[in-house]
């Protein structure tokens, strides 16, 4: 019965009282519902019934390109900012583990031996003296007894900044997602229009060709050859360029992946087919759940608000205990005798009277931390909303842009090959050949770059909303499920 009851009051130590202030979400520094206007699709059109949410979707079904998705997988797994995220979640665990020793006492076995040899003319006998002592012992060392939350108030702050280091490690993986796919799309754009380029080129010398044997028949004027000449450098310098930016773009993909590129890629799909699947946009009250660069910053809030409470606490007595049990004796021999047992029981108790203000000053730092992990919050918020909304007004615009700039490519396709011959027939000056020409490229060019604009928006749209942590849809995600605590 003694037993119980001394377990009983040592579990009502241990559970104490809490001066953690209580948590109370901010309210939300957005509209209850995105942006309306002449750049936004319709809300029924833009959320068709049975689509699922971008934070369901796996990237797997949200991108239909093979070749992409094989470098996403490589991508996850060879990422070296992806790995360091990981470890962080893993230290930030370990941090939370030590800092939650501290509510339990620490219990430890010591053994020690002396032996002193004490002169005549120090010794009380007056004769010489040699005296040894042995002991082992079993006790704790100081632990404080937590009446008044600071230990638990410093053990939750240490479990919020877990929870929100595993966020960032989601929200690196989906950064790294959309980033490779940004990277791969970027190079299929500057391959695609390395091609346009070599095309022209040739368009190019044949024209340079076909205007420098007519000028050495006296048929064309020089400045038509300077003219066709210009046309035919500038190509060059652009294949160059466009060159040296594929060669860069594969360089900045390699970076994402960790590790080269594989010779068994699958071929990739053109950039004018359909690449992603749909996603709804969904409500600004979703992203509070959905985004977790805002659950990590909402964890930190709540870290900043369990600081308080230690601060608190301070204020407050606090009790210590150090007790041990265990044998002494001045003879190794009789360590383990009868009548060689020791034990030793010290409270102390520690009530703050004088700190120069440290205590306060404590204090207010703690509150002036969780205004602004407040303040930070809220900017996350504000940050999300509005990449939400540029992926709206992006959805909104670029398909009737993409179909006005097909329009206009087809349009300076006519115009060059009228141009052309017009010249041929001596009806027109070689000047407007060349415009056509310029045109019909500045056209291309333009086309190719909108395309990737476009694609690229539904990308940063996917992440903005959350996609890219799950693999399959439905599925928990490839590398290990968030939430969990540490063990």
């Amino acid at each position: 019965m003694k037993k119980t009851l001394l377990c009983a009051a040592a579990m009502a130590m241990l559970a104490g009282c809490s001066l953690i202030p209580r948590y109370e979400r901010p309210a939300s520094p957005v509209a209850a519902a995105y942006p309306q206007g002449p750049a936004y699709l319709p809300a029924d059109a833009a959320a068709a019934a049975g689509q699922v949410p971008a934070v369901e979707l796996g990237w797997r079904d949200f991108f239909a390109d093979a070749r992409l998705r094989r470098l996403i997988e490589l991508a996850l797994q060879n990422n070296r900012d992806l790995r360091v995220a990981a470890l962080n979640v893993e230290a930030f665990g370990a941090q939370y583990r030590i800092q939650r020793a501290d509510l339990f006492p620490a219990v430890g076995v010591a053994a020690q031996g002396s032996r002193q040899r004490i002169p005549a003319d120090l010794s009380p006998t007056g004769q010489r003296l040699i005296s040894s002592q042995y002991g082992v012992s079993l006790g704790t060392t100081a632990w404080e007894i937590d009446l008044f939350g600071r230990l638990r108030s410093l053990s939750e702050a240490a479990l919020e900044q877990y929870f929100a280091s595993d966020e960032a490690r989601r929200s690196t993986q989906i950064s790294l997602v959309a980033s490779v796919a940004s990277a791969y799309l970027t190079q299929r754009a500057d391959e695609a229009l390395l091609q346009v380029t070599r095309e022209t080129l040739a368009n190019y010398e044949r024209s340079y060709g076909l205007t420098r044997r007519s000028y050495e028949e006296g048929i064309a004027s020089r400045l038509d050859l300077r003219q066709a000449q210009t046309a035919l450098e500038n190509a060059r310098a652009s294949l160059a360029r466009y060159t040296r930016l594929v060669a860069q773009d594969q360089n900045a993909l390699v970076l994402l992946l960790g590790t080269s590129l594989p010779a068994d890629l699958p071929d990739g799909l053109p950039l004018e087919q359909k690449l992603f699947a749909d996603v709804p946009s969904g409500l600004p009250s979703e992203l509070l759940q959905n985004r977790p660069d805002v659950l990590a910053a909402e964890h930190r809030l709540r870290s900043a608000n369990a600081d308080i409470g230690a601060a608190r606490a301070a204020f407050f007595p606090s009790i210590s205990l150090t007790a041990s049990a265990g044998t002494a004796s001045s003879q190794l021999s009789g360590l383990f005798g009868a009548g060689s047992g020791t034990w030793l029981f010290q409270p102390r108790i520690n009530l703050p009277l004088f700190t120069a203000g440290s205590l306060r000053a404590s204090l207010d730092f703690a509150n002036i931390q969780k205004d602004v992990n407040v303040a930070q919050y809220e900017r996350t918020v504000q940050t999300a909303f509005r990449e939400v909304a540029d992926g709206l007004a992006a959805r909104g615009t670029y398909t009737s842009q993409l179909q006005a700039q097909v329009r206009f490519v087809e349009a300076a396709q006519d115009a060059y090959g009228l141009a052309d011959r017009r010249y041929r027939t001596g009806v027109d000056s070689y000047l407007a050949v060349l415009d056509a020409q310029r045109s019909l490229y500045n056209a291309q060019q333009l086309l190719i770059q909108a395309r990737l604009e476009q694609l690229t928006s539904e990308v940063n749209l996917y992440k903005a909303l959350g996609g890219g942590w799950h693999g399959q849809s439905g599925k928990a995600a490839d590398t290990s499920a968030a939430g969990a605590g540490p063990t």
